[in-house]
């Protein structure tokens, strides 16, 4: 059973991994609505955290982390934020393009892992994909003003705002349609593979609740001189 499972676990980072890298390398993981750009990235995220837990969740993050330093030295679609970063502190903008991306991952399978039993793992998943877009965007961001805050770049980018206003103010509407796609193609590519009964991968949660609500069959049958013995 832990083969048939490690597996389909490597089987699901292996897919979560092309998807990744075909959405950050491409124009396929964007999705002009107008004049918005709705990125599809966290999606992969979001489906780790939802089969793999928070361990599935944080590695996926990493490799999405990986992958979009890798935009900012031009590999792949390449990021004009990134480019600027890079060369005002390569490793301050490591660490601003990896470390959300594996907070993310790790919290969206911690929450899911949470709430999986209570309301239940099928409407988790549609909360699993707005936090791993919801958190993307708050700890990209704070990391954004946490290292760079005092660079020329940033300030400019701020025009002397609050972090909140600048917040709602770079990310602006973009965030939310990002959001409540992430929320309903998490939701149900979530719950179409459960129904197709490729998760959850742990059920060990499942086998607990059925022994608790099933009867017990290992009791010990009391014998009719038992009985009358009592009587």
């Amino acid at each position: 059973m832990n083969k048939k499972l490690d597996v389909r676990a490597l089987a699901i980072m292996g897919l979560m991994t092309a998807l990744l890298i075909l959405f950050s390398f491409t124009p396929i993981g964007t999705i002009p609505i107008g004049p918005l750009s709705i990125t599809l990235n966290v999606i992969p995220i979001a489906m780790a955290a939802i089969a793999l837990g928070p361990m599935g969740g944080l590695a996926m993050g990493c490799v999405f982390g990986l992958l979009s330093f890798l935009q900012c030295v031009g590999v792949g679609v390449p990021s004009g934020m990134g480019v600027m970063l890079f060369s005002i502190d390569p490793f301050l903008a490591f660490i601003q393009r990896f470390v959300p991306r594996a907070l993310d991952g790790l919290l969206v399978g911690a929450l899911f892992r949470l709430f999986e039993r209570k309301p239940g793992a099928r409407p988790t998943c549609f909360l699993a994909g707005f936090f791993s877009a919801f958190l993307n965007t708050a700890f990209f961001m704070s990391a954004l003003v946490l290292l760079f805050g005092n660079t020329e770049y940033v300030q400019g980018l701020m025009k002397g705002r609050s972090f909140l206003v600048f917040v709602c103010a770079f990310v602006g509407i973009n965030a939310v349609v990002e959001m409540v796609a992430c929320t309903v193609i998490s939701g149900f590519v979530g719950v179409a593979l459960y129904h197709a009964k490729l998760l959850p991968l742990d059920r060990r949660a499942e086998r607990r609740t059925r022994a608790c609500s099933s009867p017990s069959t290992s009791a010990t049958p009391i014998s009719p001189s038992a009985v009358s013995g009592r009587i």
